[in-house]
């Protein structure tokens, strides 16, 4: 068994499962014998399928593989996560908003360290990056559009994304109550986070 490491702010970008869900995904994985999608890695961290490969720990004897995935700095594997996870079906209207928020602040991050900024040359900030899969658009107009959403709505979860997480560093395991349901906050109450 391969032991990989999480990455616990990885982890935390994708919604856990229910115990049922949980428990289903447990059962299909025992019942196929083998993982038939594999773990996504970047080097030695997992990047997506931690309730699979928790299952794998449970259960050493079942076969699995590995998908390596190439992120020049962990901003652009945050976004990937971000942007893999919003193509999922089952997230609520909170989830989905925190997600789009975090891809976009991830992206501008990672951006930043390949471009440098106004006072530095990328090639001083380590920034080599091939950006073409951008095609040109701004960050937060071409997540918009990805996402079938307007530019306002990338930037309101952005802010969103900010707040939940200023309040989940306050208040450890707010950001789950608030993808529940459990805990609402208004927008206003962001905005003073």
């Amino acid at each position: 068994m391969i032991n990989l490491k999480i990455d616990p702010e990885f982890q935390s970008q994708i919604p856990p499962l229910t115990d049922d869900e949980f428990k289903q995904l447990e059962k299909n994985i025992l019942k196929e014998g083998k993982l038939l999608s594999p773990l996504i890695v970047w080097g030695n961290t997992l990047v997506d399928g931690h309730n699979r490969y928790a299952i794998l720990q449970k259960h050493p004897e079942i076969c699995f593989s590995t998908m390596p995935l190439r992120f020049a700095n962990r901003e652009e594997a945050l976004a990937w996560i971000c942007k893999n996870q919003l193509g999922r079906r089952n997230l609520s209207p909170e989830q989905k908003r925190y997600l789009l928020g975090k891809q976009y602040e991830s992206e501008k991050k990672a951006e930043k360290i390949f471009h440098g900024n106004q006072y530095t040359l990328a090639k001083k900030s380590g920034g080599s990056h091939d950006d073409t899969h951008h095609s040109g658009k701004k960050t937060c107009d071409r997540i918009a559009e990805e996402n079938g959403v307007s530019r306002a709505s990338v930037l309101r979860a952005s802010h969103y994304t900010r707040g939940i997480d200023i309040a989940d560093n306050l208040s450890p395991g707010i950001k789950q109550k608030v993808f529940s349901g459990e805990v609402k906050f208004t927008n206003e109450e962001m905005s003073k986070l």
